[in-house]
């Protein structure tokens, strides 16, 4: 059997976690990451027949039953994984009843999986029934995104239609637009079903005054999902104090989307 340290999800999971604590998105224990994963996968380096413990989820995701997943965990500081995944990372199984994890890999100081785990499966569950090829669900406390919560109305169409503008990318990469949530209490279940509800609609949903959820098919592109958000919210709060001299046009933004073959949220432009 494989060394699991070699895994390329494992790999992923450190390589990712590493440059987003670096780029300052999350501090101490701040973010957490959840991927898919398929059984062949983890069955190249972990026997899938031997459960180290089992851990209530607090939710229940029969729909998921039986998937497998690679999750940071609880308390966990983002700066740690690399050196030390073991510990920082765990690999479950999502058992029948739905309710239960079965550890199968990691957490090897007794640890569990983020707190924010239900919000995590909520939100895949959301995201498959959109796109079966999704596997992967960020959330992260990117600076100026955060920054521009504080200034800027937290309405779904102004909020991208800002972020539209502020870079010719961004309505390619994010032609759906972003979910936006006013402020509620984290690490709960109704903030996991409210955010897994706008996944319905969204890749991307701000957590007011908190930080942002991304979701995507891989590790790459869920973080240049929200890497291009933070580059636009930057240019923003770079701005926002300054008068408007240039502009991108709604109907020059319509024309990028075209372009790219990127069916965008047109409700979202002013035409």
């Amino acid at each position: 059997m494989k060394n699991i340290l070699n895994a390329p999800f494992v790999r992923e999971m450190c390589e990712t976690t590493a440059n987003m604590y670096r780029l300052g998105w999350d501090e101490r224990n701040g973010g957490n990451i959840s991927y898919l994963l398929d059984e062949g996968e983890v069955a190249a380096y972990l026997d899938v027949r031997k459960v180290l413990r089992e851990i209530p989820t607090g939710f229940d995701a029969k729909p998921l039953a039986g998937k497998y997943f690679i999750v940071t965990g609880t308390g966990k500081y983002f700066k740690n994984v690399e050196k030390d995944p073991e510990t920082n990372l765990g690999v479950i199984r999502i058992k029948e009843d739905g309710t239960t994890a079965q550890l199968l890999w990691g957490y090897r100081d007794g640890g569990r999986f983020t707190s924010e785990l239900p919000a995590h499966l909520m939100s895949h569950m959301a995201r498959l029934s959109v796109d079966p090829e999704n596997r992967v669900v960020m959330h992260t406390h990117p600076t100026h995104t955060l920054a521009m919560n504080y200034v800027h109305e937290l309405d779904e169409k102004k909020f991208t239609h800002t972020l539209w503008e502020m870079c010719t990318e961004c309505i390619v990469v994010f032609p759906d637009g972003i979910g936006v949530l006013p402020w509620m209490l984290c690490g709960t279940n109704a903030i996991g079903e409210a955010t897994a509800e706008k996944m319905k609609e969204f890749r991307l949903v701000v957590w007011g005054m908190h930080g942002i959820y991304g979701a995507g098919r891989t590790m790459d592109e869920t973080f240049g999902l929200i890497e291009t958000v933070e580059k636009a919210a930057q240019i923003y709060m770079l701005t926002a104090h300054l008068p408007r001299k240039n502009t991108i046009r709604d109907g020059e933004m319509k024309s990028l989307a075209d372009l790219f073959g990127v069916k965008c949220r047109e409700d979202f432009l002013d035409l």
